[in-house]
């Protein structure tokens, strides 16, 4: 039977996501002078404050407040009017040193004995929806979001824009899990208080905040909805021409936004992280810890799996299960789920042939992708998943370093795959 699935995102300038990037920029910048630094950094935003907190263990120093500082002006936070911004907010630091207990299990005379950082189950999916093997709701709220911030950032078309936003968008299925088009699309924006009202009182106030908010709705319509239907390829902007229900800023005005309007912690937005609810998630966040955790690595290396199985032609959905112990180096548990399914086998005998063909101890993983580079904070807005492999000049040691980015993204494995499945 015909169904709608929902997912959001939200924009970088959400104090959500501000909390992550500089979470994750604490991180970047300690790998830069010591790759093997461990790090579990956790920063909290609200008005006019920032605060900085974690653990952490490390032959460098980073100078906190300035990095901070550095990722709020860059997100947008620049002007006073938001209560939060990079030159007058206060930023405090509750740092000490990684508990010895678990660092014990982690560091080893023997790198590939290296045990995982703590226990858990993580969860690595992926769909032939779209290009980039990400459910198609998911990814079309990040292009939204990714689009206003480029439109903001620029400065002309809609030059009323300010940091904070988030996206929704409703998907229709028909009953074999097959996307029909778009049912809705919710796009809030904060903005400047642009338009004055004319006269006093509450009337007053009342026509120049529908002003406002029509000359918003039309923009995202005739401004932001194309410039997002043009960044993909035919068979997914016929999705846009079916006629769906269009909500800009539902509650009328949103001005007062960002760590002004509400809190920020790191770690907060797992599901805009990952899969936007289609995969499921083992609960553990990503941003601000290092590779040695293997809520984020093993994360990484379940999706570069499960997306190199659906584009080997194992089948239309894969969905994979890590499980680790603390201080154990091989996985304790991997699960196979599969949808439409092009080979016949069972999941188990599936999973079987992934652990001949993947290496899944946390040293291995951090060698396959480069877990040891500062590639992070770039992760921290928009996904960690379903983003381009790249490369980028980073200083490591004082020296230039090209280095590869979301390396779990690649599809290196596809060819061994189907060797191994004999497709």
């Amino acid at each position: 039977m015909p169904y709608l699935f929902t997912s959001e995102s939200v924009s970088e300038g959400h104090p959500d996501k501000i909390a992550d990037q500089i979470s994750d920029a604490v991180l970047d910048e300690l790998l830069k002078d010591d790759p093997d630094a461990k790090c579990a950094a956790e920063t909290f935003v609200t008005t006019g404050l920032c605060l900085v907190g974690g653990e952490i263990r490390t032959t460098t120093y980073v100078e906190v407040q300035d990095l901070a500082r550095e990722v709020i002006r860059r997100i947008g936070y620049t002007k006073p009017d938001y209560r939060f911004d990079a030159d007058s907010c206060g930023v405090l630091t509750a740092i000490h040193e990684q508990s010895p207990d678990i660092f014990k299990g982690v560091d080893r005379e023997i790198q590939e004995e290296q045990g995982a950082g703590d226990q858990g189950m993580m969860f690595g999916f992926a769909t032939n929806q779209t290009e980039n093997y990400m459910p198609l709701p998911l990814d079309i709220s990040h292009r939204i979001l990714k689009e206003l911030a480029s439109i903001r950032k620029v400065g002309g078309d809609m030059p009323y824009l300010r940091p904070d936003s988030k996206a929704q968008v409703t998907f229709k299925y028909d009953d074999d899990d097959t996307p029909i088009g778009i049912d809705t699309i919710v796009v809030s924006t904060q903005h400047d208080d642009f338009i004055k009202p004319t006269g006093v009182g509450e009337k007053a106030q009342d026509k120049a905040d529908r002003d406002m908010l029509g000359k918003i709705e039309t923009d995202v319509e005739n401004i932001l909805i194309p410039r997002v239907k043009a960044t993909y390829p035919a068979e997914i902007q016929k999705f846009f021409d079916v006629k769906y229900k269009l909500f800009v800023n539902p509650t009328g005005k949103f001005v007062v936004g960002g760590p002004h309007g509400d809190t920020g912690l790191t770690g907060r937005k797992i599901i805009v992280d990952t899969y936007g609810g289609f995969g499921r998630h083992g609960g553990g966040a990503f941003s601000g810890k290092d590779a040695s955790k293997v809520d984020r690595s093993a994360a990484y290396a379940a999706r570069h799996i499960a997306k190199n199985m659906v584009a080997a032609g194992i089948a239309d959905e894969v969905e994979i299960q890590l499980a680790y112990a603390i201080g154990v180096a091989d996985p304790v548990g991997l699960f196979v789920s599969t949808k439409r399914p092009k080979v016949k086998l069972t999941n188990e005998e599936i999973a079987e042939k992934i652990n001949k063909l993947f290496d899944l101890r946390p040293s291995a993983i951090i060698k396959r992708f480069g877990l040891k580079n500062p590639i992070f904070q770039e992760t921290a807005a928009y996904g960690h998943m379903g983003r381009k492999p790249g490369k980028k000049v980073v200083y490591v040691n004082g020296n230039k370093k090209e280095v590869e980015t979301f390396t779990w993204e690649k599809l290196d494995y596809v060819d061994k795959i189907k060797q191994e499945f004999n497709l």
